[in-house]
């Protein structure tokens, strides 16, 4: 078995390093990795092709959750065990990855040092939100709001400054951009994760996150990107996680509108593309999730001539263990064209079942080469092969940098939509502004911004909260009502007319999906696609007048005061 970092000096030895300044769809020379491949025993090169989660936030941290899914106590006893290609990273408290960035960058060095090849080691860090980094990482709000502003400047600075910091981290793999195209209002699995239900638009924006992303050949400040969710999540009205969505899409369907932002991140050089748990029956009647069908994928392969990494959504999600049980799931993704298989229920089953088909002849060992060498040609563009690990010194200084905070502050400060306006700006600061509705942490920020009174009353609030809005703004000379899903909320529509009818100014603020603007005929109503603090600073700079509103709807309302794709009012 190779040592440690063998693999790494195999590689570097072997390549003639282009200039820096080499396009990243240039794949290197490709006799080094195929040396490294033939080395390899099948167990090894079956574990390259799959992308764990591992539980606690030290590499040798004794976790009961690496006990209950892996049969060993560690971070590092995970990787050294099954050896695979990735791992990836929560901050949710079953996994408990997150901390600090210089915990982080100390788990990913110690996860590095317990693996023959080097890790790519990723999370999703899309911003807005799916955010698994939070402060003092810089923070964004959000593919749609890049889409409200319109700037793939923007968009590309945003990508480059989240690669930056998430290397700094040790963090070499961001599964970003979403590349959906949200043509479905009711969906609820992806609405602001996309940038757009206007497919050129969508596409523009992917293609400039990708370029920020992956910045350069052997960038050591670059990540790998995985445009997802192929071939397109965005009009489905049910969630993945849960269930098995359909989308009734025919092939020239799929080519106008999900087909662009994937073929713009492939000719922008995107490193992995991230499969849909979603069926497609008029492209694959078999009913087989998008992960596993054959079909859908050569659309991927042959139509779009895409012949990097393909990886699958998560293999726990019910989307794709409905139809089969786990041991088969990894061998059809293979199968249908997959190269990485994410997160399976059990990663030795998974492993071990791989390795049988191999073993029975239902899969071929030159199968596995192919995803194999898709994987190390990957690892070595981004220069995780040549640079695992991170000066853990070094990275409170790379993290949150007042340079990178200021950028974030302006790029989201462009993307606030003013909707419908009669009162803004505000010609004098208010004295006595209440801030009240949905989210407690957003509407608690947003009233000291505006040296206010927060009242928060949840997402669906009862006859008392509502009453006691209505009181406190009595006294307010500004109300500012925050809303999220406001269209299958009645209790928060309520809470929002009850308040217009005090006759007091009122401010709507959408702090996600931008479709509340069609609901609750509110005289003054702002769209922020985010409820972060940069977005509520942003609301509060347009409130006063510090800040001139540029944003533009990147979607079509629809609904009882619909609002064509490109409004926006400014002044």
């Amino acid at each position: 078995m190779l040592r440690p970092l063998v693999a790494a000096a195999v590689v570097a030895a072997s390549f003639a390093v282009p200039p820096a300044t080499a396009a990243p769809e240039h794949p290197p020379p490709q006799q080094a990795i195929t040396a490294l491949v033939r080395g390899m025993p099948l167990e090894q090169k079956v574990g390259q092709l799959f992308v764990t989660y591992v539980n606690g936030q030290a590499a040798d941290e004794v976790h009961p959750g690496n006990q209950r899914d892996f049969g060993v106590g560690t971070p590092a006893e995970v990787v050294s065990k099954y050896q695979p290609g990735g791992v990836i990273y929560f901050n949710n408290s079953t996994r408990d990855n997150i901390d600090t960035p210089r915990q982080i960058a100390a788990l990913s060095n110690g996860l590095q040092r317990a693996s023959r090849i080097p890790l790519a080691v990723s999370t999703d860090q899309e911003m807005g939100l799916v955010t698994r980094i939070g402060a003092p990482a810089t923070q964004f709000p959000g593919n749609m709001a890049l889409g409200a502003g319109r700037s793939t400047q923007d968009a590309e600075q945003a990508a480059a400054i989240t690669a930056r910091e998430l290397r700094a981290m040790g963090i070499n793999q961001n599964f970003a951009p979403d590349a959906d195209v949200n043509s479905n209002p009711a969906n609820p699995v992806i609405g602001v994760r996309s940038y757009s239900s206007d497919p050129p638009l969508a596409a523009e924006l992917t293609a400039a996150q990708v370029r920020g992303y992956q910045q350069r050949f052997l960038s050591h400040t670059a990540v790998s990107a995985a445009a997802k969710h192929f071939p397109g999540h965005g009009d489905t009205d049910e969630d993945s996680h849960t269930t098995l969505p359909r989308v009734d899409r025919s092939v020239e369907q799929w080519r106008e509108v999900d087909a662009p932002p994937f073929r713009a991140a492939i000719a922008a050089g995107i490193d992995s593309i991230m499969t849909a748990h979603i069926r497609m029956p008029r492209i694959d009647p078999s009913g087989e999730p998008a992960t596993l069908s054959k079909p859908v994928l050569d659309l991927l392969r042959k139509e779009l001539g895409y012949d990097g990494v393909v990886i699958t959504d998560s293999l726990a999600m019910a989307g794709v263990r409905q139809l089969h049980p786990d041991a088969e799931i990894p061998v059809l993704a293979l199968k249908a064209g997959v190269d990485q298989l994410l997160m399976p229920v059990d990663l030795g089953l998974a492993i071990d079942s791989v390795v049988a088909a191999v073993r029975s002849g239902e899969l071929t060992e030159q199968r596995i080469d192919q995803s194999v060498l898709r994987v190390l040609r990957m690892k070595f563009l981004r220069g995780m092969l040549t640079s695992p690990h991170v000066d853990e010194g070094k990275v409170d200084s790379s993290v949150g940098t007042p340079e990178n905070t200021a950028a974030a502050r302006a790029i989201t400060d462009r993307t606030v939509t003013v909707v419908r306006n009669q009162a803004l700006p505000l010609r004098t600061k208010p004295t006595a502004a209440l801030v009240t509705g949905w989210g407690e942490t957003s509407t608690r920020t947003l009233a000291g911004l505006l040296d206010g009174t927060a009242l928060p009353t949840g997402s669906a609030p009862d006859e008392a909260r509502i009453a006691a809005a209505v009181q406190g703004a009595g006294a307010a000379d500004l109300v500012v009502v925050l809303t999220n899903a406001l269209s299958g909320q009645p209790a928060q529509q309520a809470l929002l007319t009850r308040l217009l009818e005090t006759g007091k100014p009122v401010v709507a603020v959408a702090v996600q999906n931008p479709y509340d603007v069609a609901h609750t005929a509110a005289p003054n109503w702002l769209a922020t696609y985010s409820s972060g603090v940069g977005s509520m600073e942003s609301v509060a700079k347009v409130i006063t007048g510090e800040a001139q509103p540029q944003g533009k709807l990147p979607v079509a309302v629809p609904g009882p005061t619909p609002y064509p794709f490109g409004h926006g009012v400014t002044w």
